[in-house]
């Protein structure tokens, strides 16, 4: 890596040198190239990328240094005290004009590049940084030179989101550092020798058949066009560039929007604090989504003697027998107006809400608001309850506070790297970057997982335990590190309470017992809780493999207690990390969008914080606790003799008809509502069973905030309007708020974003008080807790004490409790449910992304081959998955990686929705349903739905065909 040019964040060493003459300061490590452009001298260069290693090999960045025979490189050349450098010198210009000539006639007559802003200036362009440095050089290229170009390459198309155009290389290695250092995803390689030496994909495959995971990072480092965005080929001319944060997972990378005739044309990582450039195909390739011609962009309202039907609700594409368009005005008055008077009619416990992690905090905060001053209960959940809950409530209760200690890049600072319960490399993919760059420096990465996934290529020790035995797997090496008196002493003391009753606990559960239990050899739990206690530091992370479960309360409970009692806690590369799934997920919890906790996690039922925000809302507040999702589909079906009966609910951006385990009592559920209003961009497997659906902005059609899973609040701002007539989310909560009562009045631009933030900040004064509008326009990304203006922020906490009462860790021993339903000889199988690379959630939005789509297009199920050859089927044959609840008809994909008797089904695919097969038994704690874990059998043969996504009609696409 190039050594870093802020001198306050390592206190460098400066070095005096002269550079053309005139002498300048640099520090210590500094190359030539970086130390001239700080001092406003710009030398040309091509294979140099900012924040890549230097490699030195197209030398159009050679300087003359005084007293040495050869022209030098300045791009991996550290000045030195009292160095002479001639950038500028008739010797070095003439070489560097001469390098900048020889590429350049080497370039086909067309290039798939052009930047610029208007057609000379694309022109000039038309083969990126190299034909900017030539220009900028005063180069042309000699008759004799192009005369002599090398032979044309033939284009790459193959790949559906990328064009490859070797022609225009000039095998500077920038995507080869790309692809095996910055991602390492090891795909790019550099083959052959002298004049046939090329850039190549695995064994010199067509990019589409490689192994190549579509990141883009060659696309954004190649600075000729040889690799390009296959939608951009052509002019790149745009109208404007916004910049705003990525809206899929909770990385929260920091993105560019190029935007031309009121369309995204491409993405481009920025350097923000979370991804430094780098993103993953969602968020390189997936915005199109927005432009999908299924936007709904006109309110509808359910026409008259049309039923809710739950068996009907398969691909939500024609809805036009369903729903008529209706005025904003006339589908505003039958939303509110109905919510108002189930209200009226039956009290103030019959309304619930279902808020969004894919939105805003400000509509977070101001929906929340709407449930429990407009609805009048507490009844508000959103999809936390379906992955993290569990997390969130032992955190709260041992370290006293819900969100991460340490942010995901702080593995830079880990000796081991702890993983389970997590597929990092397709859930969260820039965070793996940070991982496998870790694992590349000498850090251990420790794999704890059912499955073997793609980073157990970069692990020391993949621990692949059995299904639902965590708590076994964890208490073995909590077993070990007090039993081998490992333990941090001087933490316990000063920094832990339980400890005592943690130990007595464990007696139980030596690595030898547990064992056969969890399937982890005895000697492999002592070697791996041995270097836990003993490496200088260990960072814990952790996905919905260790939430999603009927104990996910304890297995969290676990790692906080394998933490504590190591001291691995409170100090750079030690802690924990729970990785939040989607965009604001975090956010939407930190603004009260939960049934139990006001904004910040204040407790409904604390008679203080009740107190407060009566007294801040001005409003009248429940004092108990609401019901979460799952909860609220038993009360949607309860008897209409309970006073509690949900009767009427307000979703927006959510979809349970997809993402609730269950789906059958979930759909019959929200059909049997009196009145459902859903707000979203499309027409969902929800919003079929609406009365009222209004149509919502996406993303990058808004402004606002999200706080991704680094405690980063970080800003987005809008690319374009949103469609038709669709209008912001916060407008239309603001109006359903009016028409259910309320006076809100929030002025300014967007509908009052920063007022209602602003008021947000006051209700989570405790945490971000320091972050104010102004301040997130001007720098993009805060982290929190931050108390003041001056607060720069603070990205590792407990550094001295908890967020407890008493400032110590609260230690909670756990016992093994089994899976709700546990397979026997009807259902011998284990189900495993998750997300995979290229789609994300329910599918709404990535399923109508073209190139998520055409990558992934097909719902499929994961199978061991030994399991596969015993029932019979090879990969892409078609199976009926079967469960007490429900079944699917799948297509199989070979994964060795999953374990014999288990099978993996991503639940994106409405098609083959895995959560018809789920069981929603809850969690006690954390009241999150056991997604991980279920019974099920296998059958060859049976139905499954024809290879298309929302809106693909292709017929190619219907074709089954392998896809191990």
């Amino acid at each position: 890596m190039n050594a870093p040019t802020n001198p306050k964040e390592l206190e460098l060493q400066t070095v005096e040198f002269k550079l053309d003459g005139k002498t300048i300061v640099s520090y210590e490590g500094e190359t030539i190239l970086k130390a001239a452009k700080r001092h406003g001298v710009d030398i040309p260069h091509l294979c140099f990328k900012d924040g890549y290693r230097p490699d030195g090999n197209c030398r159009a960045c050679v300087v003359e240094i005084n007293g040495e025979r050869t022209l030098a490189p300045s791009c991996c050349r550290s000045a030195t005290p009292g160095m002479e450098v001639k950038a500028n010198s008739e010797r070095a210009v003439k070489s560097q004009k001469l390098v900048l000539e020889m590429l350049l006639s080497d370039m086909p007559d067309e290039g798939f590049k052009w930047v610029g802003d208007s057609k000379e200036e694309e022109q000039q362009n038309q083969h990126g940084e190299l034909s900017t440095w030539a220009a900028r050089m005063d180069v042309t290229v000699r008759p004799e030179l192009k005369a002599l170009r090398r032979e044309k390459v033939a284009s790459d198309i193959s790949h559906p989101a990328m064009a490859v155009n070797l022609d225009a290389c000039i095998q500077c290695n920038r995507c080869v550092r790309a692809c095996r250092e910055e991602q390492v995803n090891d795909v790019i390689g550099y083959a052959m020798r002298g004049g046939h030496s090329e850039i190549v994909f695995d064994l010199n495959d067509p990019m589409g058949d490689s192994t190549c995971v579509a990141c883009g990072e060659c696309v954004q480092a190649c600075p000729t066009g040889a690799l390009m965005p296959k939608g951009l080929i052509g002019s790149q001319t745009v109208d404007r560039k916004v910049d705003s944060v990525c809206p899929f997972c909770g990385v929260g990378c920091q993105i560019t929007y190029n935007v031309k005739d009121e369309k995204i044309v491409s993405v481009e990582g920025r350097d923000g604090p979370a991804n430094h450039n780098r993103l993953c195909v969602k968020g390189r390739f997936g915005m199109d989504y927005i432009h999908n011609p299924q936007r709904l962009t006109k309110p509808l309202i359910r026409k008259a003697g049309v039923p809710k039907d739950e068996n009907a609700i398969q691909n939500p594409q024609d809805w036009s027998t369903v729903f008529r368009e209706a005025t904003w005005e006339e589908a505003l008055e039958v939303a509110g107006g109905g919510l108002k008077k189930l209200k009226d009619k039956h009290g103030l416990k019959v309304l619930a809400g279902f808020g969004s992690a894919k939105g805003s905090n400000e509509e977070a905060y101001l929906f929340q608001k709407l449930v429990r001053t407009g609805f009048g209960s507490n009844n508000v959940d959103h999809c936390t309850r379906l992955c993290h809950a569990s997390s969130v409530a032992a955190l709260l209760e041992g370290v006293g506070s819900g969100a991460v200690s340490n942010q995901v890049n702080d593995v830079e600072h880990s000796s081991m790297i702890f993983l389970i319960g997590s597929n990092p490399t397709a859930n969260h993919p820039v965070a793996a970057t940070w991982f496998k760059n870790a694992a590349k420096r000498g850090a251990k990465i420790v794999l704890c997982d059912p499955r073997s996934t793609e980073i157990s290529k970069h692990a020391w020790r993949t621990m692949q335990f059995k299904p639902d035995t965590d708590v076994a797997m964890l208490n073995a090496m909590i077993y070990t590190i007090i039993e081998e008196g490992l333990v941090d002493q001087d933490f316990i003391e000063n920094r832990a309470n339980n400890f005592e009753a943690l130990k007595e606990n464990i007696k139980g559960y030596s690595p030898e017992a547990m064992a056969p239990v969890c399937g982890i050899p005895a000697e492999t739990l002592r070697e791996v809780a041995r270097e836990f206690a003993t490496t200088k530091s260990a960072m814990v992370l952790w996905g919905m493999g260790v939430s999603q479960h009927v104990h996910g309360t304890d297995n969290a409970r676990c790692l906080i207690a394998l933490v504590s009692i190591t001291g691995q806690i409170g100090k750079p590369g030690s802690g924990l990390h729970p990785l939040r799934g989607q965009n604001n997920v975090q956010g939407a919890s930190d603004a009260g969008l939960i049934p139990m906790m006001f904004p910040n996690y204040q407790r409904v039922d604390n008679p203080a914080a009740h107190a407060w925000f009566e007294k801040f809302w001005d409003t009248p507040l429940d004092q108990k606790p609401g019901y979460t999702v799952v909860e609220i589909m038993h009360k949607i079906t309860a008897p209409d003799s309970d006073p509690d009966k949900i009767r009427g609910m307000y979703v927006e951006g959510e979809n349970p008809a997809m993402s609730d385990p269950d789906l059958n009592h979930a759909r019959h559920a929200l059909a049997s509502l009196e009145h459902l209003v859903v707000q979203d961009i499309f027409m969902t497997e929800t919003a079929l069973l609406a009365d009222v659906v209004l149509p919502a902005s996406a993303w990058p059609e808004k402004v606002g905030t999200a706080s991704n899973t680094d405690r980063m609040v970080q800003m987005g701002k809008k690319a374009i309007n949103p469609p038709g007539e669709a209008k912001p989310d916060l407008w239309i909560i603001q109006q359903i708020a009016k028409r259910m009562g309320l006076n809100w009045s929030y002025q300014g631009p967007d509908d009052g974003v920063a007022e209602v933030y602003d008021e947000m900040r006051q209700a989570m004064h405790a945490a971000i008080n320091g972050i104010t509008w102004e301040r997130l326009e001007k720098e993009s990304s805060v982290t929190y807790p931050c108390l003041s203006a001056e607060d720069p922020g603070r990205p590792i906490v407990f550094n001295d004490k908890f967020d407890t009462k008493d400032g110590k860790v609260k230690l909670v021993p756990a016992d093994i409790i089994p899976a709700n339903e546990r397979p026997d000889a009807d259902y011998p199988f284990v189900l495993i449910t998750g997300r995979q690379l290229e789609h994300w959630h329910t599918g709404s939005m990535t399923r109508r992304a073209t190139v998520l789509d055409a990558i992934e297009p097909m719902a499929t199920v994961s199978m061991n081959g030994e399991d596969m050859t015993q029932l019979g089927v090879s990969a892409g044959d078609v199976i009926t998955v079967q469960s007490r609840r429900g079944e699917v008809g799948i297509h199989v994909r070979r994964d060795d990686g999953t374990p014999r008797g288990v099978i993996f089904i991503p639940f994106a695919y409405y098609e083959a929705a895995a959560n018809l097969i789920t069981n929603a038994a809850l969690d006690p704690f954390g009241k999150i349903p056991e997604f991980k874990y279920c019974a099920v059998k296998l059958a060859k043969g049976g139905h499954a739905a024809p290879v298309m996504g929302y809106g693909t009609n292709d017929p190619k696409r219907q074709k089954v065909t392998s896809v191990s």
